[in-house]
């Protein structure tokens, strides 16, 4: 149940002139928001974007370009903020379901996951979420969480400052020596023998910005609650969703935690959390929220609430940039438009493709997996002789956008996605060719 304006956040001295709020604003912005388009073929969803058709962009996965959609669902929520952001604002945020537009965002996102709208908590990036979850679990000095080598900064760190505020600790182990040599069950294997008797969560990346490989989540899930069930998972999934064919709700994570500012095409500055309600009573909130009636209630009277936390409740509040995170529904409704087995499977036939031309150069060496099961958009690689940025860079003069893995040890990265063609990848894996000799 969303809170409604008279229960949460309105002064009484506003509730007179707002009592009589018409229900028509909603219905103002339904009416000049465009419908998805078709995307029945990938030359039109290639269209939706306003990239720049000079340079072949084999770096959405860092941050996306907006697809017409989103751009169209911003400017729709920035032009109904603009012309009366107090009614606005105040029907959107504290009305009630049939007018709520976050709980209308977190039910396109539920759709998309296959869970439920209550399971989700609206964030601003993965960072967030990771730093959300990892202050928020009942941690205490000497116990442990165990993470992985190959995570990310904002993992490593958003574990390290949660345990040191506590007096818990962090530990990692290792995967594999090499992602492209790795495989399901030795990664299983690795992980399991890392757990000791203080190990109370387990941090694990779905797909690897270092190296593309991309673990076998569902997998891990299952074998952790067989073999040590009272360990909680914590999943950093930003270069997963959108990218794989996966049902979020059923793969086993305790916490799932993206952004959706990437592969899900979403608007810059969103993010979620996905658990369910029995993972969100672990929790305790960082940041006050705008969304859960009974911390308001409790406020009033001066006592803690009497509720478990849920998602609403571990839901940043504050005023933020509205239309970019209400916004993000519409990049839920064109991955539904599209079909997420449709989207996996074109982003896995472009790598497959880049994989197998750059496999066909002798000085290059591929860290990602070849095989599509445990890979997903993007190809991490090294050219014998040439630095990683010296290969970005000479790509980059090709007109061609590569990056690098920010990592201790980095490689070189294309990352073929939705904006790219068959003929975009032949001509990487040609260019590369080239900076190798």
């Amino acid at each position: 149940m969303a809170v409604t304006r008279r229960q949460f956040l309105v002064a009484p001295a506003m509730l007179a002139a707002t009592t009589a709020l018409p229900g028509g604003l909603l219905a103002a912005l339904a009416a000049e928001t465009p419908v998805v388009p078709d995307l029945s073929d990938w030359s039109r969803v290639r269209a939706q974007f306003a990239l720049d058709p000079s340079y072949a962009h084999f770096a959405s996965f860092f941050i996306v370009s907006h697809p017409a959609p989103v751009r169209e669902a911003i400017e729709a929520y920035r032009r109904a903020i603009d012309r009366n952001a107090f009614r606005f604002v105040e029907e959107a945020l504290f009305e009630d379901d049939a007018h709520n537009i976050p709980l209308q965002v977190r039910t396109e996102m539920a759709g998309y996951l296959g869970g439920q709208a209550d399971e989700i908590c609206l964030t601003r990036s993965t960072t967030e979420s990771l730093a959300l979850v990892y202050h928020g679990l009942p941690l205490k000095a000497g116990d442990e969480v165990l993470a992985t080598t190959h995570d990310h900064y904002s993992h490593h760190e958003s574990i390290r400052l949660a345990t040191e505020r506590v007096g818990a600790s962090m530990r990692k182990v290792s995967l594999f020596e090499e992602a492209a040599d790795a495989s399901t069950d030795r990664i299983i294997e690795r992980l399991l023998a890392g757990i000791g008797p203080k190990t109370r969560v387990v941090g694990v990346t779905w797909v690897h910005s270092s190296s593309g490989i991309r673990l076998p989540v569902r997998e891990i899930a299952s074998a952790l609650k067989t073999r040590h069930g009272e360990v909680l998972l914590v999943v950093d999934g930003v270069h997963g969703l959108g990218a794989a064919d996966e049902t979020v709700a059923t793969m086993g994570a305790d916490y799932f935690c993206a952004g959706t500012h990437k592969w899900m095409l979403g608007p810059r500055g969103t993010g979620l959390i996905q658990a369910s309600a029995d993972n969100w009573a672990r929790l305790r909130p960082t940041v006050p929220d705008f969304s859960d009636l009974e911390s308001y209630v409790a406020w009033t009277e001066n006592r803690a609430p009497k509720t478990p936390t849920n998602a609403a409740r571990m839901t940043p509040g504050g005023f933020h940039a509205f239309e970019h995170q209400w916004a993000a529904a519409a990049a839920f409704r064109m991955h539904k438009a599209m079909g997420r087995d449709r989207v996996a499977a074109r982003i896995r036939v472009l790598n497959d493709q880049l994989k197998s031309g750059l496999a066909e150069n002798p000085k290059v060496k591929m860290h990602t997996p070849r095989s599509g099961d445990l890979s997903a958009g993007l190809v991490a690689f090294e050219v014998d002789g040439v630095k990683p940025e010296e290969v970005v860079r000479q790509l980059l003069a090709k007109r061609i956008i590569a990056s690098t893995s920010p990592y201790a040890v980095t490689y070189a990265r294309l990352a073929p996605s939705l904006v790219n063609t068959p003929e975009e990848v032949d001509a990487a894996v040609r260019a590369v060719r080239e900076i190798s000799g």
